[in-house]
């Protein structure tokens, strides 16, 4: 299993066996109907839902009925190989039920949920009852030959013939194949090309590697040297280049291409023998698939994440996605804590909140030695947060070159100031600027300066950082510039923990607004003088600021 599964679930009967499955894989996203359950990420319809998550390739488990799922996904039953794993599961986690995905490991999927739910497995598949395996679901680092050959063979087997195995199957030790000297079918493990005959199964190990010097015609080289050595392409396990290529984006667009990893050497770096050479590409052979996951590094990556105000249902796909492939999270520990669920082996480097250099050297560091980094914000990383530290860091003259070759990005969140306005309407729906009162990193003058010339200009302004211990003074001074320009009933909008559970929002007048009714984890939004107020349908208010403005 590669991607993350979905936990689908229809109401909240089903939410309590649903944690259950998300504590054996972290990083599942319940996905509940909305309206119906609290879920980490809510949908409207469970069909639509279903098929998404099919067609992205999403292992899916469903708490529900197995007819829903079957009547679900139906019409995109096309193409058995390239099924992801699809189960049902009883919603009191009564019964397992594999569906679809036999050569995803949906069978593994759910002898795992099974023994976490203690209950058994619906196994139905004839070949893994009776063998105790299936050979067409082949574990990481081997790759079957031909599937339809495959099909073939195990119906053999089924059908009485006896096996004996040519090569390094580890993982068929604890089968209960039919084993003899003299089988009359035979499972090669072998790197070599070609047709397997009628009365043999071919698995090839990925232990080859191809070692190149550019991305130029890199898919057409290799096949050539595949081709002249009669080795299967197959069993190619990654592609090795050296550390100087390592930011060629035409290289790390044609691995892409190929769907290998690109992984680097230096001239220090400890081979295997070249087997074969073609055009300026050697291709090696590491002793076994586990070996040849050793040899080289792949280039370490630095993304720069926004988990957005707080809730699941905020953060972006892309930053989910980063989360979960990351090794190292770097982050003030609350942040880190936000992020979760995290699995135990991704490593948490958790700091203080004014320690934005170091963190931002210690990713790069990390990064640098080829693993996949986070670094945390919460709301936007590039508002009053980590992306401008983590690039002030890069900047430094004493940044060591290989920082540099780190794949850098920046993925963006939803910030505090537009999740407050969000909730309150659309406070900045004209003109806006966001400003910090925190007087840490640049004088108070800057900032009183700022306040007017945004005053003056009659802009909507987002406060952050309004108020601390240390600061217990500038947000009057701060109102007190800000109501040279506005009168006393101009609109001003508070949010307290926007998308985290304890939020609060407020809608009183500038007049009102006392430093006493904010505090740091407040987000202070004072409108223009064309912002206005509405009532809701439910009792409350509305906020926002016309898109046009009156003209002079």
């Amino acid at each position: 299993m590669t991607a993350s599964p979905a936990i689908v679930i229809l109401g909240s009967s089903a939410l309590a066996t649903a944690r259950r499955i998300q504590a054996l894989y972290p990083q599942a996203v319940i996905h509940g109907l909305n309206g119906r359950v609290e879920a980490d990420a809510p949908y409207d319809d469970v069909g639509d839902t279903l098929r998404g998550l099919y067609r992205s390739g999403t292992p899916i488990i469903a708490l529900c009925a197995a007819g829903i799922v079957i009547r679900s996904l139906a019409p995109l039953l096309a193409s058995k190989g390239a099924e992801p794993p699809v189960l049902a599961v009883a919603e009191d986690g009564s019964a397992v039920v594999p569906l679809l995905g036999g050569l995803g490991g949906v069978n593994r999927m759910a002898r795992e949920i099974a023994a976490s739910l203690q209950v058994s497995a619906a196994i139905t598949t004839s070949g893994e009852l009776r063998f105790g395996t299936c050979l067409l679901d082949t574990p990481s680092g081997y790759v079957l030959a031909d599937l339809e050959q495959g099909k073939r063979f195990v119906s053999d087997l089924l059908g009485g013939e006896k096996l004996r195995i040519d090569g390094d199957a580890p993982w068929l030790d604890q089968s209960k194949l039919p084993m003899a000297e003299d089988a009359g079918r035979t499972l090669h493990i072998t790197t070599e090309q070609r047709t397997a005959q009628a009365d043999e199964l071919l698995i090839h190990p990925r232990t080859l590697l191809a070692l190149v010097d550019s991305a130029d015609n890199l898919a057409a080289r290799i096949g050539q040297a595949f081709e002249q050595s009669g080795l299967a392409q197959k069993a190619l396990a990654a592609l090795l280049a050296p550390a100087a290529l390592m930011a060629d984006k035409a290289l790390a667009q044609a691995a892409s291409e190929l769907g290998m990893p690109l992984r680097f050497v230096t001239p220090h770096s400890a081979l295997p023998a070249a087997i074969a050479q073609q055009d300026g590409l050697q291709l090696l052979k590491a002793e076994s698939p586990d070996a040849a996951q050793t040899i080289g590094r792949p280039r370490g990556r630095l993304s720069v994440i926004g988990l957005g105000p707080g809730a699941a249902e905020h953060m972006t796909p892309a930053v989910r996605r980063a989360l979960d492939e990351a090794q190292d999270l770097l982050g003030y520990e609350t942040y880190v804590r936000m992020a979760e669920p995290l699995r135990d082996d991704q490593v948490r480097h958790c700091s203080d909140n004014r320690e934005e250099l170091q963190r931002a050297r210690h990713a790069f560091e990390l990064a640098a030695s080829g693993r996949r980094v986070v670094v945390i914000s919460s709301g936007d990383p590039g508002v009053f947060a980590m992306a401008a530290a983590v690039l002030e860091a890069l900047e430094e003259a004493e940044a060591p070159a290989d920082w540099h070759a780190v794949e850098l990005e920046v993925l963006p969140g939803v910030s505090a100031a537009l999740a407050t306005a969000a909730k309150a309407g659309a406070p900045l729906g004209h003109d806006f600027c966001l400003i910090s009162l925190s007087d840490n990193l640049k004088p108070w003058t800057v900032i009183e300066s700022r306040l007017d010339h945004a005053g003056a200009a009659d802009l909507a302004m987002a406060f952050y950082n309004p108020i601390s211990k240390a600061r217990p003074w500038q947000l009057g001074r701060a109102l007190e510039i800000v109501r040279t320009h506005r009168k006393p009933d101009t609109v001003v909008v508070l949010g307290r923990d926007i998308g985290r559970p304890a939020e609060a929002l407020r809608v009183i007048s500038l007049g009102e607004l006392s430093p006493e009714m904010v505090d740091m984890r407040t987000l202070v939004i004072v409108g223009s003088s064309q912002t206005r107020r509405l009532p809701r349908g439910d009792g409350g208010e509305w906020v926002y600021t016309p898109r046009s403005y009156p003209q002079p």
